[in-house]
């Protein structure tokens, strides 16, 4: 057996990591047969064309997870994020999606997302140290209709 070489990269050539996430991706279809996987993104510019707020993720399989939401400081606590979280969670919708899911750390904002209908479905301690990080979802119903609350479920 030959020596296995192993590079860290702290700067990773972007098309290495379209590689592997096309890897996954082949390997989740053919597991699932699912193989409606699409990138979800949504930005918000300002006048001059600067961005201020954006959110990104994918829907797959019926799922959608949001990676990342941001509203620049100056514009938080306006709305921005409430709008791009409804309207991800609208474009999720229309893409046959149940369920959406996402993390956020303690000192982000997981009331945010709580007061928005997402539950926590679980939470790693000490992720970093002194913090928590929650994984958060929301079900949507079969009406199409954003709820807070797993099809069939009573409030």
């Amino acid at each position: 057996m030959h020596e296995l070489q192993l590079t860290v990269e702290t700067n990773p050539f972007p098309p290495m990591l379209q590689f592997l996430e096309d890897q996954i991706n082949q390997y989740n279809i053919s597991e699932t047969g699912f193989d409606d996987y699409q990138p979800l993104a949504i930005f918000v510019p300002d006048s001059q064309n600067q961005l201020i707020a954006g959110i990104s993720g994918y829907t797959w399989g019926g799922c959608c997870e949001i990676a990342f939401l941001w509203v620049h400081p100056d514009y938080q606590h306006r709305g921005y994020g409430r709008h791009l979280l409804q309207t991800a969670e609208r474009e999720a919708v229309s893409r046959g999606c149940q369920v959406i899911v996402l993390n956020s750390y303690s000192f982000q904002a997981p009331g945010f997302y709580q007061q928005s209908g997402y539950s926590i479905s679980g939470i790693d301690e000490d992720c970093p140290p002194g913090h928590r990080r929650y994984h958060l979802q929301k079900w949507l119903d079969s009406n199409r209709e954003i709820s807070g609350n797993r099809r069939g479920q009573q409030s």
